[in-house]
């Protein structure tokens, strides 16, 4: 008998609220026609979309095109026996969506928990658990939502994703893009892409895809909660945009607009969300009168990035990182929304960043590796600081408006960090308000700048935090090494987050520990630092003095010099 650690590392259970969710196997799995697990997403009060994929025949293998059609069941039931059915239906699937199943299931009752499974010529899938959103309006105490981003396969293993799902206490997972990355293989990765390529066919990009659904810890979380999911630049390619991308060659890889939309249909074919290609991503969830949610798209419609920092296009009005309609959308949803908290999932740091002349080039080039082309200046052109028109328009709304509550989600940029947004950054803090705050989440295995500099965590990244944070007065919480995944909770009084820090991201089972909680009191836009996370433990990093910072940087440094 293997013990509950033990089934999860081979993907054979997950046991949520005291219920065991069963789970497939990875290995030897052949005749298992669900192998790439289950899924729901995008809850709503009466609705919940759920997903799998079948594999009808061996030769029916993601990208190949092979297999006929198939007629796959789900059922949704209030119990994990399914004695109380409370809806089931059928939907079609076949090689043109690569055997892909949604189900977009209505009728339900709202803020309530469900289990799901589907079945094909007497096989079953693992069942599922997912929650639908609160009635609109209705009150809601607290809401625990699990955040994420940049999760690379070769760079380590999905433990991040594991204790996620082992908490139980999820209404939600927000997942903040580069879910999947498209690099081909690399020497020295903990687990090799595939295919060994890089995506640029729709083959590739579902393949691709189908590789990540059969990691055990991800397909335990997929099982224990909905998703809500937005795509950053690497479900298609590095530093994408409108019409191209950074690492986008033609016409070798073909044509900007044909790779793109293969990237997007399979997206929409892997993914439990609500979107088919030609489609808007962006879009808005709502929990009840306490919390919205708004998941932007910030890479089909932006202009491209400018060549340097210095380039006068970072504040031109006509260059934009969302599209004039998208912007209008989200403007005008945190300007009217009556719910009292507006989140926004945002794929890029909106928050202007600083990167002060005193850093020497290495550490600018390790930090650069991380946020971008930055060469030593002022600005990350891929992120909101090279779209500032977009960005003053935005700050502006909730200013003008007297809009409070507005709290900014993002991934991207390997690395943790609690920042409050000013109207005006360059008089902050002497004077001007915070109008809203952001709390970036850091990556799940995708390196950052310990990786970079081949160094311990925790040494000279700690100059590095200081001086930025001593540059941007807003920046209230900054950790350059931790690989791991946030825990946010909402509630009428504060919203919170709690940074968790992988012990080890190639071991898939690492263990992990708080490494900071901060919160947003209610009414004020404002960060205050928590002694203690939602669970009860007392986060490990503390601020360093300066003799600290100093005797970090020597030790660095000296490693260095001894490599």
């Amino acid at each position: 008998m293997m013990n509950r650690r033990q089934a999860l590392r081979t993907g054979s259970l997950v046991a949520v609220g005291g219920v065991t969710l069963a789970g497939p196997a990875i290995a030897g799995g052949a005749e298992q026609p669900f192998r790439h697990g289950v899924a729901s997403g995008d809850p709503l009060p009466d609705s919940v979309l759920l997903w799998t994929r079948l594999t009808p025949s061996a030769d029916a293998t993601p990208g190949s095109g092979r297999g006929g059609e198939s007629i796959v069941g789900w059922e949704v039931a209030h119990d994990a026996d399914f004695r109380r059915v409370a809806a089931r239906g059928r939907v079609r699937t076949g090689p043109q969506r690569d055997h892909t199943v949604k189900a977009d299931v209505t009728a339900l009752d709202p803020d309530t928990w469900y289990y799901y499974r589907f079945s094909w010529r007497g096989s079953t899938s693992p069942v599922g658990r997912t929650r639908t959103a609160p009635a609109v309006g209705s009150e809601v105490a607290r809401l625990r939502f699990g955040v994420v981003s940049c999760s690379n396969w070769q760079a380590g293993h999905f433990a991040a994703y594991r204790h996620l799902a082992e908490r139980g206490d999820l209404d939600l997972v927000i997942h903040l893009g580069d879910y999947l990355y498209e690099y081909g293989a690399e020497s020295g990765a903990v687990r090799p892409h595939d295919p060994p390529v890089e995506m640029t066919t729709l083959e590739h990009y579902r393949r691709r895809h189908a590789q990540y659904k059969t990691d055990p810890a991800l397909q335990a979380l997929h099982a224990a909660a909905p998703f809500a999911v937005t795509w950053d630049d690497h479900e298609s390619a590095n530093n994408a945009w409108a019409g191209g991308a950074e690492n986008h060659t033609e016409p070798d890889e073909g044509t900007w607009v044909e790779r793109r939309a293969k990237s997007q249909q399979a997206y929409a074919e892997w993914m439990p969300v609500r979107y088919e290609p030609g489609g808007k991503l962006y879009r808005r969830l709502t929990f009840g009168s306490l919390a919205e949610l708004s998941m932007l798209d910030l890479r089909s419609y932006r202009s491209e990035q400018v060549a340097h920092p210095f380039d006068g296009g970072v504040h031109d009005d006509e260059r934009t990182i969302t599209g004039k309609e998208q912007l209008d959308w989200l403007t005008s949803g945190l300007t009217t929304a009556t719910s009292q908290w507006k989140l926004v999932g945002n794929s890029v740091m909106i928050s202007p960043v600083q990167f002060p002349s005193t850093l020497n080039t290495r550490e600018l080039e390790a930090i650069a590796d991380v946020v971008g082309p930055i060469e030593g200046v002022p600005y990350n052109v891929d992120q909101w600081d090279g779209y500032t028109s977009d960005r003053a328009a935005v700050l502006r709304s909730l200013r003008d408006h007297g809009v409070s509550g507005a709290v900014f989600l993002t991934g991207d940029i390997h690395s943790g960090w609690a920042t409050e947004l000013p109207a005006d950054p360059l008089t902050y803090p002497l004077s001007g308000d915070s109008v809203a705050t952001e709390l970036v989440c850091t990556s799940v295995t995708s390196d950052n700048i310990d990786d970079y500099l081949n160094l311990p965590p925790r040494t000279l990244s700690l100059v590095v935090e200081a001086v930025i944070k001593l540059a941007n007065p807003h920046v209230k919480y900054l950790d350059f090494d931790s690989h791991g995944f946030s825990v946010l909770e909402v509630t009428p009084a504060h919203v919170r987050m709690d940074w968790f820090r992988l012990a080890d991201r190639a071991d898939p089972a690492s263990a992990a520990e708080v490494t900071a909680s901060y919160r947003v009191p209610a009414g004020t836009d404002r960060l205050e630092r928590t002694p203690r996370s939602m669970d009860g433990v007392t986060p490990r990093h503390e601020a360093a003095t300066g003799h600290e910072l100093a005797a970090a940087r020597r030790q660095a440094l000296a490693r260095q010099e001894a490599r």
